[in-house]
């Protein structure tokens, strides 16, 4: 007996392998599965897998575009239950897409109820509304029922449904479509259906036309909601040429004019996918922030119709200044991207350019002609097989007759009956027609027909209406050969049916009033809005900046006397108090060497107490504020820290942008902000904790934008107290102790180099180390 046990048999349910190589294929199956069946859109027929079920399980419940409604409900169950095995919620939500005129340009639902609108509000649940196909979506359909595509079954296998849909227009750009998949997205405009058959027509005429060509027939995108393409025409060629790029898209508006030079802006269609509520609550935090000071109110008079009010805060403005600044800062101009990504023949993801999009199209179209006419060229066939066996019937009506009523088989009988000249009645040579293949036998089908036949059809006037049907079918039937053989009769009827798509819904397309084929979208020069000083826009009027020991910040009306009484919070008292303009910029320079820009007019009314600097701009609450006074681009200042370092720079480089200020003075550990004073004269005074004063020339400063600067004075112990700028021909001036103006002319006695330690301070100079 071994010792040497066998290894176990091996699992075939237990498979090992790499978990990179795992996971890999099972991702790459994900991705793929996305991309195919559920991101990217056929370029044959414009749609996504649920899209087409929902159409399709909409054609199975009859719901046809005259017909009645039926439940959202029962539409979404049943392509769940039959085709789309996903959520009916993600059901309801595709089809609820469809049925909205502001999202889809030509609509493939009819829907009844609420199925949301431009607001952004959702629809209402799939179990209170009704739909229906409309017209548009039964041309997708058309030839369905005459094997013009190829079916497959659904993900139970006990039924069927097409891979593809006929699609008589364009769909994939008349309609549009977006999607993300994996490592790869689609975005792509509506357009207009009769530009679009245009073009497909002239590509049938021109195979080889340029890209550029086919702009003559297709401009730019249609969007439903409307609206103004300032694209300009260079870049709308490249987008198309090469399937990626982008459009500029602004509202609709007008001027309205309201009398006695009043006048407001009416906004009339807005940007394509672009919510009016969140429009309007992003103009009105513009208003709130006074981030456009010229603009004054906004409200929504929509009913029907878009009719969006904008009213400027003065008449004085210029209607394009203001819509140039709300262009730039809202959703009233936006940027419509193009990807055009699709199956360019169901199978294989590709970015395409308008022309091989609208080839794969004409190539579908070419396809489904050919389908449709072998399937009624087999239809004819099997019709003419059942009038050959009428008419040989007719020919011979006492035979039948005989064999029908004393034969225990008939069908067998009638079936080895020779229907040869032996049995025709008598008639002229030229009406004779010829028996059937198989030496004069009736076919199968030919006797079921015959034994099928009602006696009422037995008359001489049926007979000669099978024979006109006859010879119309046989002409149908050359015809039908001569197309199948001919590769331009095919384009010739792809142009005709172009054209009378085109004509259904063109220009003379209109529903309840609405003509819905018309372009929509229209195209203009954006101009050239040139940036104007905020300043220019708001109306000039003098103030009185007060900001408080704490912070807080006001501005009271008109130039009162700086000396007046002011009320202020307990414990808090007056810092900054002087005479400004509704036009002017102030500037904050805080401890931490920041710069902090605040526009005049968007200081707080001085009825109250103001409101805290720090929630205008976003100053720490552990900065303190330095200095507060009003910008003068032609100035320049000085700017130092407590520990001796400093610079000048120009005012003009210390502006602020954004809420959170420009960095000038670089500080670290606990040095912090201390001096920033107007440069004035040649000189520079500077004086330290510890009494020191240095003299020197402003010429040993540089002038810098941002930075840590140059050591001003040097220190042992302690760091800077104050530093200044004055004129060597007027002198240094500062107030001695008892309050009284004292001028030093001579000052060569603490007169040295930059970064030198200076000497004591001369008699009488103020305790607290200021100059002034």
């Amino acid at each position: 007996m071994s010792d040497v046990t066998d290894p176990p048999a091996a699992d075939p349910h237990n498979m090992s392998e790499p978990l990179r190589r795992a996971l890999g294929d099972r991702y790459l199956t994900y991705a793929l599965s996305t991309i195919m069946h559920r991101a990217l859109p056929d370029a044959r027929d414009g749609l996504k897998p649920v899209h087409r079920r929902i159409l399709f399980a909409m054609r199975e419940l009859r719901l046809s575009s005259t017909g009645g409604f039926r439940k959202s409900a029962k539409i979404s169950g049943d392509v769940m239950g039959n085709y789309h095995p996903h959520g009916d919620a993600a059901i309801y939500d595709a089809m609820a897409r469809l049925a909205q005129d502001f999202n889809v340009r030509y609509p493939l639902v009819d829907g009844q109820g609420n199925f949301g609108n431009i607001d952004g509000d959702n629809p209402a649940a799939s179990r209170y509304t009704e739909a229906r196909m409309t017209a548009v979506a039964e041309a997708m359909l058309e030839g369905l029922n005459e094997n013009a595509v190829d079916f497959r079954e659904n993900y139970d296998g006990t039924l069927t449904e097409p891979a593809v849909l006929p699609a008589q227009f364009p769909n994939l750009l008349a309609n549009g479509s977006s999607g993300i998949a994996v490592g790869m997205a689609t975005n792509i405009p509506p357009h207009n259906i009769a530009e679009l058959c245009d073009a497909c027509i002239h590509l049938i005429k021109t195979p080889d036309a340029r890209d550029d060509t086919l702009l003559k027939y297709v401009p730019g995108p249609d969007f439903p909601t409307g609206g103004v393409i300032v694209e300009p025409p260079e870049n709308i060629a490249q987008a198309y040429r090469t399937g990626k790029g982008g459009f500029r898209l602004r509202c609709r508006w007008q001027v309205e004019d309201l009398g006695r030079g009043q006048w407001q802006i009416v906004v009339t269609e807005i940007p394509y996918q672009v919510q009016k509520s969140k429009l309007i609550e992003k103009i009105a935090e513009l208003i709130q922030t006074k981030k456009i000071p010229i603009l004054g109110d906004v409200r929504d008079e929509s009913a029907d119709d878009v009719r969006m009010i904008i009213e400027p805060r003065s008449r004085s403005v210029d209607p394009e200044v203001l819509m140039g600044m709300l262009f730039r800062n809202s959703d009233l101009e936006v940027r419509f991207s193009l990807n055009m990504n699709v199956l360019i023949d169901g199978v294989t993801p590709k970015v395409c350019s308008m022309k091989e999009v609208l080839r794969a199209f004409l190539d579908h179209r070419r396809e489904v002609l050919q389908r449709r006419s072998r399937h009624r060229m087999d239809k004819i066939d099997s019709r003419l097989e059942v009038l050959e066996g009428f008419i040989v019937a007719f020919l011979n009506l006492d035979r039948v007759i005989d064999i029908i009523r004393y034969d225990d088989d008939p069908k067998a009988a009638l079936m080895r009956e020779d229907w040869g000249k032996t049995h025709v009645r008598a008639m002229d040579e030229k009406d004779y027609v010829s028996p059937p293949p198989g030496e004069g036998e009736l076919s199968e089908v030919q006797v079921d027909a015959i034994l099928n036949m009602r006696l009422r059809s037995l008359r001489r006037l049926e007979e000669m209406e099978l024979l006109r049907e006859q010879s119309e079918l046989m002409e149908e039937r050359a015809g039908l050969e001569d197309l199948l053989e001919s590769e331009d009769l095919q384009w010739d009827s792809i142009t005709e049916q172009l054209r009378a798509t085109k004509k259904q819904f063109g220009k003379d397309w209109i529903i309840d009033g609405v003509d819905c084929g018309k372009r929509r979208t229209d195209f203009a020069e954006a101009g050239v809005v040139e940036d104007v000083p905020i300043e220019a826009m708001i109306d000039r009027e003098p103030i009185t900046v007060v900001c408080s020991e704490m912070g807080w910040i006001r501005a009271m009306t008109g130039h009162i006397d700086l000396n007046r009484e002011l009320k202020f919070k307990d414990g808090d008292g007056p810092r900054f108090i002087f005479h400004a303009e509704t036009t002017d910029r102030l500037l904050v320079f805080g401890s931490n060497g920041r710069f902090y820009t605040i526009s005049a007019a968007n200081l707080p009314g001085g009825r109250g107490m103001g409101e805290p600097l720090r929630l205008m701009v976003d100053l720490p609450n552990e900065v303190r504020i330095v200095d507060l006074f009003i910008h003068q681009p032609d100035r320049k200042l000085l700017v130092a820290s407590t520990a001796g370092d400093g610079f000048v720079v120009p005012e003009t480089e210390v502006v602020a942008q954004t809420r959170s200020g420009k960095q000038v003075l670089n500080v670290r550990g606990d040095a912090r902000a201390l001096v920033c004073r107007p440069v004035q004269g040649d000189r520079v005074a500077v004086v330290g904790e510890n009494r020191k004063v240095l003299v020197f020339g402003l010429d040993e400063l540089p002038e810098m934008g941002r930075g840590k600067g140059v050591r001003l004075q040097k220190y042992k112990d302690g760091g800077m107290s104050d530093a200044t700028t004055f004129d060597s021909a007027t002198g240094l001036t500062w107030l001695d102790p008892a309050g009284r103006t004292r001028t030093e002319i001579d000052l060569t006695e603490w007169t040295g180099k930059r970064a030198s330690a200076g000497r004591m301070a001369p008699r009488g100079f103020p305790r607290d180390n200021k100059f002034t």
